[in-house]
């Protein structure tokens, strides 16, 4: 294997790969990248036991020669020194040849360097998903649905279904639903088109967290194709594998509640600040509690009480507060990351009691709910 080629371009998509590396896996083989090179391009390859993130550069780029290719073939390196000498070699065109054994030759100007590599052909063949289920959805789209519920998945392994997201599809709908049974986030999406056969599978916190990464905010379709045992997200340069979580996830469908004793309208911007200030105080007890209760004039009270500490109190002017008198204690934390998921918009909250949980979701959108169990403190 040879090849000379742009350093920038082989150094994009080892950004993008390194990210499905684990230094912690127990296949030795996978702590390596996996350079494939045949006449159309090369492909990039990181893995782990959970995802794998394949990319690809074309040897030729709208008319414009990338790569420079001398002899077609397979090298697995050691994936954090190859990043790094790429990342600190003088001149923008890096020379790449494998010779006997594995010994790999990087030159880049008057630097040389001489890594051992391991045979390509011992590396796990990612999987043929084949029978899968396909729809698109804009990358805009996908990135706000991994940012509006994998904050909510658990980071215990005691129920390991809980540390992905439940994607379910009906008809022409997509359901995202994410919890650690103290709070849950969810997301509903119109797909453009029917499905014929309902399915649903649990993704990975972890996997999607890495692929929101890999994905920018334009409006351009990433393929989805699921399979009972693994996903892809595929671009037009990058496959994103992951594996799915086994087991049944909860029906989350009974927490939410249907009647409301109170209901507040206000500003996510400005509650999502003063529970900022509250928890300052709240931060140094362990369960980080701030509370909340309505008064007169539609303002409502945020305070929180550290008897090693101190106290704070604040008002904030609500839009509308209808419904019985609050009080409510929950965690700040589970609060903010609802509030920053919503990204500061007007939220209306729904009440159903000091012990019951609550509902944020922006004012008039349905799609997005989030639901957070209350502390008891009194």
């Amino acid at each position: 294997m040879k090849l000379t080629m742009k350093r920038d371009r082989l150094l994009q998509a080892l950004n993008d790969v390194m990210k499905g590396i684990s230094s912690k896996t127990t296949i030795p083989i996978l702590t390596g990248i996996k350079l494939d090179l045949n006449s159309s391009g090369l492909t990039v390859t990181g893995s782990n036991s959970d995802m794998a993130i394949q990319t690809f550069i074309e040897a030729v780029d709208n008319e414009n020669p990338v790569i420079d290719i001398h002899t077609e073939g397979s090298i697995v390196l050691p994936a954090r020194i190859f990043n790094e000498i790429m990342r600190k070699l003088p001149e923008d065109e890096v020379d790449l040849t494998v010779n006997d054994h594995y010994q790999t030759h990087i030159q880049s100007g008057k630097s040389e360097f001489h890594v051992l590599g391991l045979d390509a052909t011992e590396y796990p063949l990612l999987p043929e998903l084949k029978d899968e289920y396909r729809f698109d959805l804009p990358a805009n789209v996908l990135k706000s649905i991994i940012r509006e519920t994998v904050f909510a998945v658990s980071t215990s392994e005691s129920r390991p279904v809980l540390t992905g997201v439940h994607w379910q599809i009906k008809s022409d709908e997509l359901t995202c639903v994410a919890t650690d049974s103290h709070r849950l986030a969810k997301r509903i999406i119109k797909l453009d088109h029917e499905v014929e056969e309902s399915f649903s599978a649990v993704i990975p916190g972890k996997s999607l967290n890495e692929l929101s990464k890999l994905i920018g905010d334009s409006t351009e379709l990433i393929q989805i194709a699921i399979t009972p045992q693994q996903v892809l997200f595929k671009t037009k340069t990058v496959f994103f594998y992951s594996r799915l979580i086994e087991g049944n996830f909860p029906d989350t469908s009974r927490l939410i509640p249907s009647e409301y004793e109170t209901t507040v309208t206000m500003n996510g911007k400005s509650l999502f600040q003063a529970i900022d200030r509250a928890s300052l105080l709240a931060r140094e007890e362990r369960n980080n509690i701030v509370q909340v209760k309505s008064n007169e004039e539609n303002m409502v009270e945020v305070s929180s009480n550290s008897p090693e500490v101190g106290k704070v109190k604040e008002e904030i002017q609500t839009t509308s507060l209808i419904g019985e008198q609050l009080k409510i204690s929950f965690s700040a934390k589970y609060m903010m990351d609802a509030l920053k998921s919503l990204e500061g918009k007007e939220v209306t909250i729904e009440f159903t009691g000091p012990m019951r949980p609550f509902i944020l979701k922006p004012v008039n959108d349905e799609a997005i709910l989030q639901l957070i169990v209350p502390v008891r403190t009194y």
